[in-house]
C-alpha cells in the first residue's frame, strides 16, 4: 500500500509498505484515514537528527478516520465507526501504568509510538494495537476539525497548563504562541488564571492568542523577554510558566521570570539536539528557589479525547481557528509537511483530507 515515509535521515517521500495485519493484535483495529495533520514533530523526525529510525518508517500521529477491521476481543468498536485516533496510545496492559506512568510504561517515550517505534497514520492503513483503550467516537456533533485539533495540539498544550499548577486568578506567561501554546493559552484560561502573557511574533498567533485568552501579549523583538515579564509583575514573576516553543534559551528564560517559592515552569516543548539545558543560578536561588519544574509528554488514550470532545460539545473550546491551511488528496502530505517546516507567516496548523 502508498505511505508518506522517512526513507533516510533528511530524506522523505512516498513509497510502497506492507499492509497492517491483526495477527497478534487480538484487541486491535485498523483505520483508513479521513484527514490527517503534519506536525513539528515530524519536522524533526525528518530533518532534525534524533534517533535513528527504521528505513521507511512512516510518518504521522495525528489522524481521525474509518475503522475497517477489528480484531476478535474488542468490544466498543466496529467496522465502520468513525474514531479520533490520538498521538499518544500508551500500552494500558503494561504494569508501569498502574504506577501513573503513562508516557514511559515499559520502555522510554513508550506512548509515543506512532510514526516514531511503529509505523504511523500517514498510510492508507495503520494500525492501532488496542482499540477499546485508545480510540474515541466522532459523534455528529464534533466537526471533522476540532476531532483532528484535539487527537494531538489540544491534549499537549492542555498538559502543558494542566502541569504548569495554575490556581484561580494565577499569572501565567504562555513561551511560543504556535498551536501547542495556543492551547495551552486556552488550557492556562479554562483552569482558572486571570493574567495570561502569551509570548510571540507572528500576527495570526498574535490574533488566536488573544482569541483564546492571552491578556497580554510581548515579543522578543520589544526586548529581553524576562526584563518585559517582571516589569510587568512588579519584579514578582509570573505563577507559572509553560514553554510551548522556543530554542534552548527559552528553557533558561522560564526559570528566571517564574516566582520564588511557588512557581512552576512546566515544559511541553522539543529541545533537539544533545548536550544541556541551562539552569540559571541566581533567579534559581543558588539551587533554593522553591521553583518547580515539570516535563511532559502529552496525555492519552480515549478518555483523554473523549474528555475533550466534552469540552467542544458544550462550548468550552473550539479549535477549529488552529486549521488555517487545508489541502486535499493523499498526495498533499508532503506539501503539508513542508508547509510545517517552512512556516510561513499565515500558518497555524494544516489539514490534508484523504
Amino acid at each position: 500500500m502508498k505511505a508518506f515515509c522517512l526513507k533516510s535521515p533528511g530524506v522523505v517521500g512516498y513509497c510502497d509498505v506492507q499492509e497492517p495485519s491483526l495477527q497478534g493484535s487480538p484487541f486491535g483495529a485498523i483505520i483508513h484515514p479521513v484527514a490527517v495533520a503534519p506536525c513539528s514533530s515530524d519536522v524533526h523526525t525528518a530533518f532534525g537528527g534524533g534517533s535513528p529510525k527504521a528505513p521507511n518508517l512512516v510518518f504521522g500521529h495525528e489522524s481521525i478516520g474509518e475503522v475497517v477491521e477489528v480484531g476478535e476481543y474488542v468490544k466498543d468498536f466496529k467496522v465502520g465507526d468513525f474514531v479520533a485516533i490520538p498521538a499518544i496510545t500508551p500500552d494500558w496492559r503494561e504494569v508501569d501504568i498502574q504506577n501513573g506512568n503513562y508516557g514511559h510504561a515499559g520502555a522510554h517515550f513508550s506512548g509515543h509510538k506512532l510514526g516514531r517505534s511503529e509505523p504511523g497514520v500517514f498510510a492508507e492503513k495503520f494500525l492501532v494495537r488496542d482499540a477499546d483503550t485508545t480510540l474515541a467516537h466522532i459523534t455528529s456533533d464534533i466537526s471533522r476539525k476540532q476531532a483532528l485539533m484535539s487527537v494531538d495540539v489540544v491534549t499537549t498544550g492542555f498538559t502543558g497548563a494542566e502541569a504548569a499548577n495554575i490556581k484561580l486568578g494565577d499569572t501565567v506567561c504562555v513561551i511560543g504562541i504556535g498551536p501547542i501554546g495556543l492551547m495551552a493559552v486556552a488550557g492556562a484560561k479554562l483552569l482558572g488564571a486571570a493574567r495570561i502573557i502569551a509570548v510571540g511574533t507572528r500576527p495570526k498567533c498574535v490574533e488566536l492568542a488573544r482569541y483564546y485568552g492571552a491578556t497580554d501579549v510581548i515579543s522578543y523583538k520589544d526586548g529581553d523577554i524576562v526584563e518585559q515579564v517582571l516589569e510587568m509583575t512588579n519584579q514578582r514573576g509570573a505563577d507559572s510558566v509553560i514553554i510551548a516553543g522556543g530554542k534552548d534559551e527559552v528553557f533558561t528564560q522560564a526559570f528566571d521570570m517564574v516566582c520564588y517559592g511557588i512557581g512552576t515552569v512546566s515544559n511541553v516543548n522539543y529541545f533537539g539536539g544533545t548536550g544541556n539545558l541551562g539552569f540559571p543560578k541566581f533567579h534559581g536561588g543558588r539551587g533554593m528557589a522553591g521553583k518547580t519544574l515539570h516535563t511532559s509528554l502529552a496525555k492519552g488514550g480515549r478518555a483523554r479525547i473523549e474528555r475533550i470532545f466534552e469540552l467542544i460539545r458544550y462550548g468550552r473550546l473550539d479549535p477549529t481557528p488552529l486549521i488555517t491551511h487545508e489541502l486535499n488528496g493523499f498526495d498533499k502530505i508532503e506539501e503539508g509537511l513542508m508547509l510545517m517546516k517552512e512556516k510561513p507567516s499565515d500558518l497555524v496548523k494544516v489539514m490534508v483530507n484523504i
